[in-house]
């Protein structure tokens, strides 16, 4: 019964954070704040009441109607805010969808751009750190003023305007960022806004657009399945949704199946659909493009953001774009190719000089490297294990001393954790690390953080679904007791730290489970990263055998390599504990 006793304490633990997200998240719904006088924080908690909890998220998957119902409904609110659609056409918008690399896509788009001398919005999703970098002037996330004063004018309108016949008078979260992006970007007079799409694309309440200057798509794949459908297929022709009558986009090399979907779309709706050429063809003849974010995969991203922005320029009637290398239009697989042409240096300094946080990023500190990827689908998790192994093929070797390699991993929603594993195990971790999305066991003292739409119980027991599905691929026998004698006794006030571990033997990694994401990096840190330093940790911290071992391990270790991916949230906690900065 060690193990059943165990449990119930951990679940207690668990049952105190749960009472702080429920009262954070009726508390601002009751209290009223004054433009003047509230706070940026004040500002999230009360945006965080419009997250949807995750009983009825499950509801509405069940009992979904008719989905073009979802943009009807957004347009109202837009007019009850006080914009018509027509006013986003002053916005001359690149909207871009796909299902991996299309925030990519957009900072390399959004850079490009800025460097021609344009003010530039950019809509991305989801956070990292701060809500207010979704919404960003001249790639700078908007200040907390700003966010603060825009939010509280839409909010008090929409409560002003709202029907005493409904029941809904607030859109959802992340509506109601899209809303506010619309009117930073026209009071702040952009000369162009890059809209990222949330989920999908003909249905997605930034689809509302109805002339944008150019569309793009990037690579497809199988993500969102509850949503759009469970082929490649399906998923094109959902993204396929934003293509509109007249406004060229742009295509990267997709699957036969896919693109086949998005050529017959895109001939329904009378849009001028091309393929980008590789950026191979547009380096021919000229020096190689440096490319701000690594990885291979980037490329693909690259070509599509420079058809894009040269397009962009080209139907505004912009000088500089590019010598073109092709006279005569060329057709492959049934759809005409985007011009080849050679990039202007403005062009390749904004290549060069993107930034996009979370994605292929590493940090180096001290015998610590930080390897942060937000890859959460099979082919986007492929990309992040080839970007690792060739940064590891890349970085300079120890003269004496062991190196160590750790992964820190979580997935969420309904993918597939055990497939996005399988992929990763060829890297030989010698420590698999699995944690939720949880900055601290308590978000109290950071909205940003908070997430109402999964229960602390649901995302504690997936991360021990991960460890076990670790195991069963690490062909090792699983433990009878999760929870090992030797962890805390009840009414240990650190009985969260570590909730739960898998031997370590030869040949095999050993496993953890912590209860939050500052526990894990202590853990995996050990002091050693001379910008996080938390508090020495409890004892209570190494009660397990994996722990207090590998805990020897990592501080003797002459270099650690830690790859951090499986969830853009998990990458956002770890970067605001790593780079305190982000959250100032």
């Amino acid at each position: 019964m060690k193990g059943a006793r165990s449990l119930a304490t951990c679940w207690t633990g668990a049952e105190k954070v749960l009472g702080i997200a429920a009262m954070e998240q009726s508390g601002p719904s009751t209290r009223t704040f004054s433009a003047k006088t509230a706070s940026f924080q004040d500002a999230v908690r009360t945006l965080n009441t419009l997250q949807t909890n995750a009983g009825y998220l499950e509801q509405v998957k069940r009992q979904r109607g008719d989905p073009q119902t979802q943009l009807d409904t957004m347009k109202l609110y837009l007019a009850r805010s006080g914009l018509q659609v027509e006013d986003l056409d002053q916005l001359n918008i690149i909207h871009v969808t796909g299902t991996k690399g299309k925030g990519s896509t957009c900072a390399f788009t959004e850079r490009i751009l800025r460097s021609y001398g344009l003010k530039t919005g950019f809509f991305s999703s989801p956070h990292l750190v701060q809500v207010r970098e979704r919404i960003r002037i001249n790639g700078r996330p908007v200040s907390p003023e700003l966010f603060t004063k825009h939010f509280w004018h839409l909010y008090h309108r929409l409560e002003e305007t709202k029907d005493s016949s409904s029941c809904v008078s607030m859109p959802a979260y992340f509506r109601f960022l899209t809303l506010m992006a619309f009117h930073i970007f026209l009071q702040e007079k952009v000369d162009l806004a890059v809209m990222e799409v949330g989920i999908g694309g003909a249905y997605d309440c930034t689809n509302i657009i109805r002339k944008p200057v150019v569309c793009g798509i990037s690579s497809l794949g199988i993500d969102h399945t509850s949503l759009l459908g469970d082929t490649v297929e399906a998923i094109a022709w959902q993204k396929g949704g934003i293509f509109k009558r007249g406004v060229p986009a742009f295509t990267v090399l997709q699957p036969d199946g896919p693109l086949a979907v998005l050529r017959d779309r895109a001939q329904q709706i009378s849009c001028p659909l091309y393929l980008c050429p590789p950026l191979e063809a547009l380096e021919e003849g000229g020096p190689p493009l440096t490319l701000g974010l690594e990885g291979e995969h980037q490329r693909s991203n690259a070509a599509l953001a420079l058809q894009l922005a040269r397009c962009w320029l080209q139907q505004k009637g912009h000088q500089g774009l590019g010598e073109l290398k092709m006279s005569r239009p060329s057709v492959l697989r049934q759809m005409p190719l985007a011009p080849v042409f050679q990039p202007t240096s403005h062009m390749r300094h904004g290549l060069r000089d993107t930034e996009w946080l979370g994605r292929t990023q590493t940090l180096q500190r001290g015998p610590l490297t930080w390897y942060l990827d937000g890859a959460h689908t099979v082919s986007s998790v492929q990309a992040c294990v080839r970007w690792f192994r060739q940064a590891l093929h890349r970085s300079q070797r120890p003269n004496r001393g062991r190196e160590v390699r750790v992964l820190l991993f979580n997935s969420t929603g309904n993918r597939d954790s055990e497939a996005l594993l399988k992929l990763l195990q060829p890297c030989q971790f010698d420590y698999a690390v699995f944690c939720p999305n949880l900055t601290e066991v308590s978000s109290a003292s950071n909205a940003d953080q908070q997430n109402f739409m999964v229960t602390l119980d649901q995302v504690l027991l997936r991360c021990l679904a991960h460890q076990q599905h670790w195991s069963h691929l690490d062909e090792e026998p699983a433990s009878p007791d999760l929870w090992s004698s030797t962890s805390p006794e009840p009414g240990d006030e650190h009985t969260s730290l570590l909730l739960a571990s898998r031997p370590h033997h030869p040949h095999s990694t050993g496993s953890l489970v912590f209860s939050c994401i500052s526990h894990a990096l202590q853990w995996i840190s050990q002091g050693r990263d001379p910008v996080f330093q938390p508090p020495s940790p409890p004892p209570s911290l190494l009660a397990h055998p994996v722990a207090g071992s590998g805990a020897g391990v990592l501080r003797e270790a002459a270099a650690i390599h830690v790859l951090v991916t499986g969830s853009l949230h998990l990458v956002g906690g770890v970067l605001k504990l790593l780079d305190p900065s982000l959250s100032q």
